[in-house]
């Protein structure tokens, strides 16, 4: 499995929100209003909640299992990359919304005079930073559940053991 880079997240991140931005610009030229739903930074902060209390829980689950602990509950390897690949996906998607909520919320900058645009605006910054929050919890729940590395098959990350 890959990990995720941070990279393909802000290009995801910055080509919707150059997109969403445009479209807005589109939209006010027919007099409409986009709109950001006020559930958007709501359901965003659950998923990054269920996203991080997941990765807590597998912390302290592995934490107990290295220690060996005789009451320690082991960890399915498959629920764990489950659980990742819930993340990397839940990252991307985050990314995707917070661009497109980003760039709207941009352009209501140039109106925050306006009330019903001055609240949307704030909707959308607040889902920028709950989609910024899924992927930092993303980013975390992917830590958790690494696999540590020999140093003797991946010296320098290269894959090849050092020279004798």
């Amino acid at each position: 499995m890959r990990e995720l880079r941070i990279r393909v997240l802000a290009g995801v991140f910055v080509v919707a929100g150059i997109l969403s931005w445009a479209v807005a610009r589109l939209w006010n030229s027919f007099d409409t209003l986009p709109s950001v739903p006020v559930a958007a930074p709501i359901v965003l902060a659950l998923i990054a909640v269920v996203l991080t209390a997941t990765a807590l829980s597998l912390r302290a689950r592995l934490k107990a299992q290295r220690e060996r602990r005789p009451e320690a509950k082991g960890v399915d390897p498959m629920m764990a990359a489950r659980a990742v690949v819930f993340g990397q996906a839940s990252a991307l998607v985050a990314a995707l919304v917070a661009g497109m909520y980003g760039g709207t919320g941009v352009f209501l900058l140039e109106s925050l005079d306006i009330p019903a645009r001055r609240d949307q605006a704030i909707y959308a910054g607040a889902s920028v930073l709950a989609g910024i929050a899924v992927i930092a919890a993303a980013l975390f729940l992917e830590r958790v559940c690494k696999l540590p590395e020999d140093d003797d098959d991946h010296h320098n990350g290269r894959g090849t053991a050092p020279a004798a």
